[in-house]
This record gives C-alpha cells, sequence and structure tokens, in this order.
C-alpha cells in the first residue's frame, strides 16, 4: 500500500491550497480516509476524515468552516481544500487509511496506513 500526499507548499493567511493523496495498493473504495497534522515535539492531530463511500465526513473542530475532505474513488485520491488558512495550519500534512471497522475516526490508532507528509506553511 502506497499513500501519496502532494499539494503542499507555502501560502499567505487567508488563502487556500488544497492537498491531494493518491492511493495504490488497497481497494480504496472500502477504506475511510482522513488527513491528520504533526508539529515537532507534538502529538498527531486529526483534521479532517471521510468514509469509504464518501457519504459521512468528519471535522476537527480546528477546521471546521474552513476545511472540506472529499474523495474521488474512480482517482483513487482523497482531498482536503484548506480555505482561510491561518499561521497556525502551519505544519506537515499526512493522509491515511483507516482499518475497516476500527473504532473513531479520529484516533489516529485506528489508521493502518499513512503517507509521507507534506509541508504546509501558512504566512501571516
Amino acid at each position: 500500500v502506497q499513500l501519496q500526499a502532494s499539494g503542499g507548499g507555502l501560502v499567505q493567511a487567508g488563502g487556500s491550497l488544497r492537498l491531494s493523496c493518491a492511493a495504490s495498493g488497497l481497494t480504496f473504495s472500502s477504506y475511510g480516509m482522513g488527513w491528520f497534522r504533526q508539529a515537532p515535539g507534538k502529538e498527531r492531530e486529526f483534521v479532517a476524515a471521510i468514509s469509504g463511500s464518501g457519504g459521512n465526513t468528519y471535522y476537527a473542530n480546528s477546521g471546521k468552516g474552513r476545511f472540506t475532505i472529499s474523495r474521488d474513488n474512480a482517482k483513487n485520491t482523497v482531498y482536503l481544500q484548506m480555505n482561510s488558512v491561518k499561521p497556525e495550519d502551519t505544519t506537515v500534512y499526512y493522509c491515511a487509511a483507516r482499518r475497516p471497522y476500527s473504532g473513531s475516526y479520529g484516533s489516529p490508532e485506528n489508521y493502518g496506513y499513512w503517507g509521507q507528509g507534506t509541508q504546509v506553511t501558512v504566512s501571516s
């Protein structure tokens, strides 16, 4: 299984960015997908998740109303649209595939596969 995250970069506060995560080696539509972020020295933090069909989405309070998670099962890709970004959104973002029937979408321990991370930097 491989998860390849991309789309990170430098953006001004208030701007937008779209992260992508291309998956291979798994039956993509069978897996819920999540985005997490982790700053140096801190625990991995849940950002957003989406069910395998795309019918259910979940958000952390930090991104609610600003971030939108979506997926294209025909392309084996999950996206995170980040709008109205803030300097505190600066960190590395990871995509992950959740183990089926494993419980909370917000818990990183329920995800069995992780991408390599993509850096997002928001300038003030």
